[in-house]
């Protein structure tokens, strides 16, 4: 009897699965775009083996259901011997190679080699994953055994077999996505709501009547929310731009408008123009529409320096459409993005196209991540090319984003996906961590569009159709910022594409998708074209972020 328990147990076993699945392992092992530390190694491991060793559980199912002659005992267990040995080969000899595939991203972003991938760690989560996995997996099979045979009792086999799959799969949906899915965003949609509604101490309502949230403003200090009381009250001085630029300067303005300042996108949009309109936003020369991040940020390494470049003469103004991180943001709230930004440029652009014109600030649009796409959605081209706006900047697009999606599937043949050039550049341009702005001295048309990106960035350079398709971006010339040993592996590089843009932020700044002040300088100098700049200003303007981010109490 034991024997026959042991022989039926082996019997389950997948020697080609287990081959298979060592193969995902050891690919998994391998750079991407992201470094990887120890649990996030081992959990992209443990999925990418149990996927592997499923699919040749998947190919046995397949070849037992077509009836196909079975191996004999003596065969089936040296198979099994056999895969044993090879796979534990392979799977040594790619953990012993992971520290050199891994520093061979860390080198290009300027981070120091690790020891060690800790291989007995990751080895560990790994099991612990497929075991996990396998539970699941066999908690699904019997619950569909059971289902099937009840219903065999009145229809054929095959019709239960099918009906109990289906009901078995209805009963998992219902319990992951209506339970536990659900429950989990609930609990995160009250702490990060709490975490919005947090008032820190050290930041007192402002003073200054110009600015949003002091008593003289229309905007409620507690309603701006925690973002953006940050934003408010930070950015650079009248004093701090006058002494960089040599020359004199004003304060520059900031209207920020929070989820719960008003309760519609409509409402909150309007509040935000008269709370503009208060300051005298539109006296300024330039004035930026900003969309916001998921939780509301608005990242000051993108707006400080074009407050510089414009010598304070600047006003910027943003409205908050949620307290969510962007990619939950997106999963929960997917519409709210692009609504708040349409009600924002509706009401801006609608007052801006009723001034005069040579009495009116320069127009446009910025939004980083989330907030890239929503701005672009905030408008349609045929809404504004009879009165057009001046330009727009983009940095770390989404990879669904409307616009940079169609600009680079349509570029240039020979220009590469990670630097694409746009027909003649008179009206979008790429860049990245090297200026590549000046495109052989191209003239710009009247509306300027440039994407800041960076090759290492898997929230732009993202795709389902990478699990069975090479990505472009790895054909030909690389990024500068992409391991030449990255390879493209089906399904696994998948797997790891989507590890890397939950980690995008990760990285050292001026990498994946952490934009840095320098970068942006270039990109604002192209889309807004400031004057009295000289090189050798520029350069010190870009030392002065790189110091600050070394020294940021300098």
């Amino acid at each position: 009897m034991t024997m026959y328990w042991s022989r039926k147990a082996l019997r389950s076993f997948s020697p080609f699965g287990l081959l298979l699945g060592t193969l995902f392992f050891a690919a998994s092992l391998t750079p991407s775009l992201i470094p990887r530390e120890t649990l996030i190694q081992g959990l992209l491991s443990g999925l990418s083996f149990s996927i592997g060793y499923g699919i040749g559980v998947l190919g046995k199912m397949i070849w037992e259901y077509l009836q196909l002659p079975q191996p004999e005992w003596r065969w089936f267990r040296l198979a099994s011997i056999v895969a044993v040995v090879i796979s534990a080969a392979i799977a040594l000899i790619s953990l012993w190679k992971a520290s050199g595939w891994q520093d061979s991203i860390r080198a290009l972003m300027g981070m120091q080699p690790v020891d060690s991938v800790r291989p007995i760690q990751v080895a560990l989560i790994t099991i612990v994953v497929f075991v996990l996995l396998v539970l699941i997996a066999r908690l699904f099979a019997l619950i569909f055994r059971v289902v099937a045979s009840r219903l065999r009792r009145y229809v054929p086999p095959r019709v239960a077999g099918f009906i109990g799959g289906a009901l078995t799969i209805v009963l998992f949906w219902t319990v992951v996505d209506g339970l536990l899915l659900r429950y989990a965003l609930r609990v995160m949609d009250s702490s990060f709501e709490r975490v919005d509604a947090m008032i820190d101490a050290d930041i007192a309502p402002p003073s200054d009547p110009m600015k949003t949230g002091s008593a003289a403003s229309l905007v409620d200090w507690e309603g701006i929310g925690r973002q953006g009381r940050d934003y408010v009250v930070s950015g650079p001085s009248q004093a701090a731009i006058a002494e960089i630029a040599g020359e004199p300067a004003k304060e520059p303005l900031r209207v920020y408008v929070g989820l719960n300042s008003a309760d519609t996108a409509e409402a909150r949009a309007k509040l935000a123009l008269d709370e503009l309109i208060r300051v005298g936003g539109f006296d300024r020369s330039v004035l930026v529409m900003v969309t916001p991040t998921g939780t509301g940020w608005v990242d000051p390494a993108a707006i400080d320096p074009v407050e510089f470049l414009h010598h304070g003469d600047i006003a910027s103004i943003a409205i908050q459409y949620s307290y969510l991180p962007s990619w939950l943001s997106l999963l929960v709230q997917p519409g709210y993005g692009s609504e708040a930004s349409r009600a924002l440029f509706a009401e801006v652009y609608g007052y801006w196209t009723k001034l005069p014109k040579d009495h009116r600030p320069k127009l446009y649009l910025f939004g980083l991540s989330l907030g890239a796409m929503n701005s672009d959605l905030s408008h349609d081209l045929f809404d504004v090319i009879a009165d057009p706006y001046q330009g727009a900047l983009w940095s770390g697009a989404p990879f669904t984003s409307r616009t940079w999606r169609d600009a680079t599937d349509g570029r240039v043949p020979g220009s590469p996906a990670w630097l694409p050039r746009f027909r003649d550049g008179s009206v979008i341009r790429f860049t990245g961590q090297k200026n590549s702005l000046g495109l052989d001295g191209a003239p710009w048309g009247p509306m300027r569009i440039v994407f800041l990106q960076y090759a290492s960035d898997a929230i732009t350079f993202f795709s389902t159709n990478y699990a069975f398709w090479t990505p472009e971006w790895m054909i030909g010339e690389r990024g500068p910022d992409v391991s030449p040993d990255f390879r493209w592996i089906p399904i696994v590089t998948f797997l790891q594409l989507g590890i890397d843009l939950i980690t995008a932020t990760t990285t050292p700044m001026g990498y994946g998708h952490v934009y840095a002040p320098e970068h942006y300088v270039d990109s604002w100098i192209a889309v807004t074209d400031p004057q009295g700049w000289t090189p050798e200003a520029v350069e010190k303007l870009k030392a002065h972020f790189i110091g600050m981010r070394k020294d940021p109490h300098s």
